[in-house]
C-alpha cells in the first residue's frame, strides 16, 4: 500500500536528517580546533519503484550517501612559539605514530624530551634530514634536534677590505719589539685556534720603497708557545702588490704557522684573504692603495667557540633552525608536507588527523612551496574553517526538513485511521 510505503519513505528522511544534523553539529563543535576542515552531508535518492503504469517512478526516500570534508583554506592566526605552524595552499603535515603514518593541518607543535618535534598526541613530525654541512638532503625522518651543543670550528680564512695610504713614508722600519710606533698601519681581527679559543690577532702594514707593503699577523706572547708575556710573535707574514691606478695586483703569503697554547692543532694555518686581486681575474678592489688615511672597512674571519642551543626557529621554506650562544644558525631539518590528489576522500580518524585511503590517492611529499604544495610560516597556526552563520543557516534547513518529514508520517497515519473507520 502507497500509504505504509510513505510512512517508511520520511522515516528514511528523519533518519538522513538526523545524520545531518550531526554532520553540523560536529563542525560548529569543532569551530575552535586548529586545523579542522569542516564538513558537509552529501545526499542521494534510494529504492526507486518502477510501476507498470506508463514507467512512472516513485521514490523510496533518501541516504547519507558521503559526508565530504571540504580542504578550504583557512584563517591565518598569529601565536608567540616558534613551533606554531600553518600552512597557506595545499599540503599536509607528515605524521608517524605507533599506528601508522597520518597527516593533518593541524600545525600546534612542540619538542618531546627527545628533542623530537611532535603534535599534541605524541605523534612525530616527519622532516628532510640536514646533512653536516647544512643542505637539505631526501632522507626523511622524524624532524630532531639532536645537538644542544655544537662543537667549536676553527678559523679557515680571515678576509680584509682596506686601503693603505700610498703617501706612507718607506724609511720608517718595522720593529716586532715596538710594532705600533713602527708599522704604518694596524688593524686587529679575531680568530678562533683549533681548540675553539680566541685570539685577537694584530695586522701590522709597512710600505716599502717600491710601493709593495708588507703584512704581518701577530698574537700576544703569552697566547703562543715559546711566547713571553707583553710582547708580539709574528704567526704569519705576506705581500701586497698594487698597480699604478692603487688597485690589488698581486697577494703573496711568505709563511704561515700559528701555534697557539691550550692543546690547539700546531703548525695551524689561516688564510689571509685580501680580495681577488687582478692577477687572479679580479677587479683588485676589495683593498686599495689610494692617496687618503689608510682605513679597514671590515674583516671576516670564519670559525666559531662552542655554543650551546638558545633558540628553535623555522625559516619560509618550511626549514628548522637551530641557534647557538655562539652566533651560529645551522640548519637541522626541513617539514615535509603531502599533497594529495583528491584529499576530500581522506579517512577522518580523530585528534586533527586523516589516513590514506584508495581513494585519495597515494601522496606526493616534499618541502613546502615545491610542485605546488603551500608555503609554512611560523609563530602561526590555521583556524578551523567551520563558518558559524553557514551552519545555523543549515541547522534550520535540516530543522525545517525533519519537521517536514514528520509531518509527512502524521498524515500517513491519519489516512490510515481514515481507512480503519470505513469498517465502522
Amino acid at each position: 500500500m502507497g500509504i505504509l510505503s510513505s510512512m517508511h519513505t520520511a522515516r528514511s528522511g528523519l533518519q538522513t536528517m538526523g545524520d545531518a544534523l550531526g554532520v553540523y553539529g560536529d563542525n560548529i563543535a569543532n569551530s575552535q580546533t586548529v586545523g579542522f576542515k569542516a564538513s558537509r552531508p552529501e545526499f542521494s535518492d534510494i529504492m526507486v519503484k518502477n510501476t507498470m503504469n506508463g514507467g512512472l517512478q516513485i521514490g523510496r526516500g533518501v541516504k547519507l550517501e558521503a559526508v565530504t570534508p571540504l580542504f578550504t583554506q583557512g584563517s591565518i592566526l598569529q601565536t608567540e612559539s616558534p613551533t606554531d605552524l600553518s600552512i597557506t595552499g595545499e599540503g599536509m603535515f607528515t605524521l608517524d605514530g605507533p599506528d601508522g603514518r597520518f597527516y593533518s593541518r593541524n600545525g600546534s607543535l612542540h619538542f618531546d624530551r627527545e628533542g623530537k618535534l611532535v603534535n599534541a598526541e605524541g605523534y612525530r613530525v616527519l622532516g628532510f634530514e640536514a646533512d653536516v654541512d647544512g643542505r637539505i638532503t631526501s632522507k626523511m625522518q622524524p624532524m630532531q634536534v639532536a645537538r644542544t651543543v655544537i662543537d667549536a670550528k676553527g678559523t679557515q680564512e680571515a678576509k680584509m677590505f682596506l686601503n693603505l695610504d700610498n703617501r706612507a713614508d718607506p724609511t720608517i722600519v718595522f720593529d716586532p719589539k715596538r710594532p705600533d710606533a713602527t708599522s704604518h698601519f694596524a688593524t686587529g681581527v679575531q680568530v678562533i685556534d683549533s681548540a675553539g679559543a680566541p685570539h685577537i690577532l694584530s695586522m701590522y702594514f709597512n710600505r716599502s720603497e717600491s710601493g709593495d707593503w708588507t703584512w704581518r699577523a701577530m698574537a700576544k706572547g703569552e697566547e703562543v708557545v715559546g711566547g713571553q708575556k707583553n710582547t708580539m710573535v709574528e704567526q704569519a707574514s705576506g705581500k701586497l702588490i698594487f698597480d699604478k691606478d692603487g688597485r690589488l695586483l698581486e697577494q703573496v703569503t711568505d709563511n704561515n704557522s700559528f701555534n697557539f697554547k691550550g692543546g690547539a692543532q700546531p703548525d695551524y694555518n689561516i688564510k689571509f684573504n685580501f680580495g681577488k686581486d687582478k692577477k687572479s681575474g679580479g677587479d683588485g678592489l676589495e683593498v686599495t692603495q689610494y692617496g687618503s688615511d689608510s682605513e679597514a672597512y671590515k674583516t671576516v674571519a670564519d670559525g666559531y667557540k662552542v655554543g650551546t642551543l638558545t633558540g628553535l626557529s623555522f625559516n619560509e621554506d618550511g626549514v628548522l633552525e637551530a641557534q647557538y650562544t655562539n652566533g651560529e644558525s645551522v640548519k637541522v631539518a626541513q617539514i615535509a608536507l603531502a599533497k594529495f590528489d583528491a584529499p576530500e576522500f581522506l579517512l577522518k580518524v580523530g585528534q586533527n588527523r586523516f589516513r590514506e585511503t584508495r581513494n585519495s590517492g597515494q601522496p606526493t611529499i616534499g618541502g613546502p612551496r615545491q610542485a605546488g604544495r603551500g608555503a609554512v610560516a611560523s609563530k602561526s597556526l590555521e583556524t578551523s574553517t567551520t563558518d558559524i552563520a553557514n551552519e545555523f543557516i543549515n541547522l534550520m534547513n535540516t530543522e525545517r526538513s525533519f519537521q517536514a518529514n514528520s509531518r509527512v508520517i502524521s498524515t500517513a497515519d491519519e489516512m490510515m485511521q481514515e481507512i480503519l473507520n470505513l469498517k465502522k
